[in-house]
């Protein structure tokens, strides 16, 4: 079973279908499905266009059922049975699905099957935005939307580099940013001022997960160095405004964040990197958990378990 996108459109355009999963050929393998992970982009995606009828879905983790001759996975090895991570495949709303073995890696032990299955999208997106940026340690830096998926593995990757982060939030939300190691500011009228009361000596960087006015304006009233602001949700101001603009779609995006995969696992496989699941739901409850998302705030990841 799989979830389709019949159309370009949103929620009302997925379908739940039965499909024939293809045998893997040379520089494929085969999966189980033992979770999905639940993002915005995989909706957001089917909204745009392209072919249709097309499987919806870009992160999974499962197990080996079968691999194309001669074929390893990305991380080396891989024989029938062993637990992986896939990422970005399309079509990962599903019991099983074959893809290219050069996006699927070994699922450290120690990592659940939900919070694997939602690390390397949110991950590998944070990961870039403080690369793109250069945060270094000892500098403070501003993350806009920071209780969010990107914000939270932003927090936590940032804390390991030693860099301090203001991160903006709902005050519901504030416990959040603190627990990941930030430190919380509200958003609304007066934003720079509060910034600039908790980083006096000024913020070198911004990064924007949620592509707000708001955050865009804070951002360069607050950051001298246009090149170090970054969004994933405004392109309409990055050019207009000369700020930088990242995206999964984009070939160096996509570049570093391959490059990155097998790190992040690790940080997570070893407790380094925390990947907060709020809900699990049943793969045919999938626009359940589409629709919580979309809601805005879900309390942490969502994952589709087959």
């Amino acid at each position: 079973m799989q979830w389709i996108a019949t159309r370009p459109g949103d929620l009302d355009v997925l379908s739940f279908e039965e499909v024939e999963v293809p045998a893997p050929g040379p520089g494929e393998v085969t999966i189980e499905v033992r979770a999905a992970g639940v993002n915005p982009a995989d909706h957001k995606h089917v909204a745009r266009g392209g072919e249709f009828p097309r499987g919806v879905g870009y992160e999974v983790a499962g197990v080996l059922t079968a691999l194309g001759l001669d074929t390893e996975i990305a991380t080396g090895g891989g024989a029938v049975g062993d637990e992986v991570v896939a990422f970005r495949v399309q079509g990962g709303w599903a019991t099983s699905l074959t893809v290219a073995a050069a996006d699927v890696l070994a699922k450290p032990a120690g990592l659940g099957w939900a919070e694997a299955a939602n690390l390397l999208l949110a991950g590998a997106t944070a990961a870039e935005m403080l690369h793109v940026t250069g945060c270094a340690a000892g500098e403070t830096v501003l993350a806009h939307g920071a209780s969010g998926a990107v914000g939270v593995s932003l927090l936590q990757q940032a804390a390991a580099l030693g860099v301090r982060v203001v991160g903006t939030a709902s005050e519901a939300r504030a416990g959040e940013v603190e627990r990941f190691g930030g430190v919380p500011v509200a958003y609304g009228p007066g934003l720079a001022d509060r910034v600039r009361a908790l980083a006096p000596d000024g913020v070198v960087a911004a990064l924007d997960c949620v592509g707000t006015d708001e955050a865009v304006e804070t951002s360069l009233e607050l950051v001298a160095d246009r090149d170090r602001i970054v969004t994933i949700a405004a392109q309409h101001r990055a050019e207009a405004d000369g700020i930088r603009v990242i995206g999964g779609t984009m070939p160096a995006s996509k570049t570093f964040r391959d490059a990155v995969r097998a790190d992040l696992l690790a940080q997570a496989g070893d407790g380094r990197l925390v990947v907060p699941v709020a809900r699990t739901y049943p793969l045919a409850d999938a626009l359940d958990a589409a629709r919580l998302l979309q809601a805005g705030h879900p309390g942490g990841k969502l994952a589709l378990l087959p």
